[in-house]
């Protein structure tokens, strides 16, 4: 019997393929992470690890806490621009409810622990996977540097996935939100928050969330066609927000122009007809890029790589490894993606009748139901059984 350990190819070393890697690290399989990128950055933004990621983390032994910081904000909230609370969460509610508190931690930080966690050699920059071509009971992982045998290929090449573009040619692809947006991390020392919050006014969204190494992640959104660029990004975000609410006059004077990222946000047009093909799985964006307005995007990414991970152990045959594991997440990751489309349709409102009411029944919702809402994202992640 052949006993060499089995090889995962990993295609990118974002939040999904780093977490693919070091679970299946963990489960005794050989891992290389090909990312395209001549090397790590520090640029970014932060992100919420929610109580379901958190889980699916302690599920493969990794401390999120412990890599990335412990400190969680005291509430969070939605506000209008006039800074009237339309609800708030204490923390502490959220904790009792779902065993854990949420993380607020720069991506940079969270990825470079991930990173940290591999065994030496694992991760390879400045390399770009282009296919994979079966080889046998295996697959031959083509990349700019040379070919990989292999036994899977993770394809986490991000939200422009040209291996889901080459496996799924019909599929017909992103679909623009209506809505960009801008991003940044402000370092620590500036004006104290009552907790996160997110404000929604007509069109627009100013957001701001403590991390937990004592910086500020703040960003922006706003109704803008497809490509809009602005020249002066200061200037356009005083005419969109300066009249705002404290504190977010004082953070948008902190904004470091080239600290600013501005992203376009897709989702996927529809579904793919399943997360494999072959021997190769999607993971995160590439398989189901969604809009942030859930802050789930990152949270499934971690979910998809520890149930692909838990599958793969547990299989003799990859194949059947990875049917199972389309069946286990397509289902879910699809119902978060759409649910996430939904919500964005609400938040960027801008008739004033629609506002006002979209604001009215965010106030009178109960915080039984407001809770209730979130129990499927934040309790919904579980191990699958593994196949035979």
């Amino acid at each position: 019997m052949d006993k060499r350990p089995r090889h995962a190819v990993v295609a990118g070393a974002g939040i999904g393929g780093l977490t693919a890697a070091l679970a299946l690290h963990r489960r005794g399989w050989r891992v290389t992470v090909c990312e395209r990128a001549a090397g790590p950055t520090s640029a970014g933004a932060g992100i919420v690890l929610a109580p379901n990621a958190l889980r699916a983390l302690e599920a493969i032994g990794f401390d999120a806490g412990r890599a990335s910081g412990r400190a969680v904000p005291s509430a969070m909230g939605l506000r209008r621009p006039d800074g009237t609370w339309l609800v708030r969460a204490d923390t502490a509610a959220l904790t009792a409810r779902y065993g854990r508190p949420s993380l607020a931690v720069h991506r940079a930080a969270f990825t470079g622990a991930l990173a940290e966690a591999l065994p030496e050699g694992a991760l390879r920059y400045g390399t770009a996977v282009t296919g994979a071509d079966p080889d046998g009971g295996r697959t031959v992982v083509r990349t700019d540097a040379g070919e990989l045998p292999a036994d899977l290929l993770v394809a986490a090449d991000g939200i422009h996935s040209p291996l889901r573009l080459r496996h799924f040619p019909d599929h017909p692809g992103l679909r623009y939100s209506g809505e960009t947006a801008w991003r940044t991390v402000l370092p620590a020392g500036g004006p104290a928050l009552p907790g996160a919050f997110e404000t929604w006014g007509r069109g627009r969204r100013f957001g701001a969330v403590p991390l937990a190494d004592g910086r500020l992640y703040a960003y922006a959104t706003a109704v803008v066609p497809e490509g809009h660029r602005p020249a002066d990004v200061p200037g356009e975000l005083r005419d969109r927000f300066g009249d705002w609410h404290d504190p977010v006059p004082a953070l948008l004077a902190r904004f470091d122009p080239g600290a600013v990222l501005q992203h376009d946000l897709y989702d996927l047009a529809g579904p793919l007809p399943r997360l494999h093909d072959g021997r190769t799985a999607w993971v995160g964006d590439a398989a189901h890029a969604m809009t942030p307005h859930l802050g789930q995007g990152g949270c499934q990414a971690i979910e998809d790589a520890v149930v692909l991970a838990h599958l793969a152990a547990g299989a003799d045959a990859v194949p059947a490894a990875l049917a199972a594991y389309s069946r286990a997440r397509l289902a879910r990751t699809d119902a978060i993606r759409l649910r996430a489309r939904r919500a964005g349709r609400v938040t960027m409102l801008s008739h004033p009748l629609a506002v006002a009411a979209r604001d009215l029944a965010v106030r009178l919702l109960p915080d039984r139901a407001a809770q209730h809402a979130l129990d499927d994202l934040y309790d919904g992640f579980a191990l699958p059984e593994q196949p035979e």
